[in-house]
């Protein structure tokens, strides 16, 4: 169980089975963001650090951006690697006379 979450109350308890306070992941600061962005934009750094923020220790709600960025990109990626077989397999059987 992570630190984000708390183990529900037992009957009888205060709430009626539901819980009486939930801890939530502290929100994602604008100045945070900014951070992430400039990050992006550096090439190779952002795969890697995509990974690390994805599967890494840390605020939910980022891993779980990062981990939908990364499905997103390897969609992108198939769909590229369909396009260019199709395109040099088009090229590769026109005749040249």
């Amino acid at each position: 169980m992570d630190s984000y979450q708390q183990p529900p109350v037992q009957d009888g308890g205060p709430g009626y089975g539901y819980q009486s306070q939930q801890q939530m992941a502290p929100v994602i600061s604008v100045k945070e963001w900014m951070l992430i962005m400039l990050v992006m934009f550096i090439p190779i750094v952002n795969i890697i650090m995509m990974f690390v923020w994805a599967f890494g220790e840390g605020n939910p709600s980022k891993q779980n951006y990062f981990k939908a960025s990364l499905i997103w990109a390897a969609i992108v990626l198939v769909i590229y690697i369909i396009l260019f077989v199709l395109f040099f397999a088009a090229a590769a059987t026109t005749s040249f006379s």
